[in-house]
């Protein structure tokens, strides 16, 4: 999608660096109280910022940044309103991948699942993980799509 004012393009700006504040500060385990304490912010002002209803003002975002260790231009990253003019749109994959890093158990999940050491047992989470995801469009129940499957890790 371009947008097609300077207003939208702006709100499609905020909303991307506020999401990438709210990945940053998950990743980082930390509550948005404390990034509103470290900032002199009320935790609503942060939850602001972060949905892109409010515009994070340049020095503001510097202080996020400096709080957060991140250069400034890390909240710009992946942002580019000019996609659209090359026929390029994120894939569903993309998507689905932004919005699960964007979540405190998307961020544990990634950091954790590189660390089982054995190959079986990633397979056996990768068969768990589909086999939940497929309950919530067959609603005919999990018991008759977990037959079959060993539970067994080994």
């Amino acid at each position: 999608m371009i947008p097609t004012s300077s207003k939208e393009r702006s709100k499609l700006i905020d909303a991307h660096v506020g999401a990438r504040v709210r990945m940053r500060r998950k990743f980082m385990a930390l509550n948005q109280t404390e990034l509103a304490q470290a900032l002199g912010l009320t935790f609503q002002q942060v939850q602001k910022y972060e949905r892109g209803s409010n515009r994070i003002s340049a020095s503001k975002l510097y202080e996020i940044s400096q709080f957060l260790k991140v250069p400034v231009q890390y909240f710009f990253e992946g942002y580019d309103d000019t996609a659209g003019s090359h026929d390029f749109e994120k894939s569903h994959s993309e998507q689905a991948v932004h919005g699960f890093l964007s979540t405190a158990e998307g961020i544990e999940i990634a950091e954790a699942f590189p660390r089982i050491p054995n190959l079986k047992h990633r397979r056996k989470v990768m068969e768990l993980v589909r086999t939940l995801s497929e309950d919530l469009s067959h609603p005919s129940g999990p018991s008759e799509q977990l037959v079959g499957i060993n539970t067994k890790f080994g």
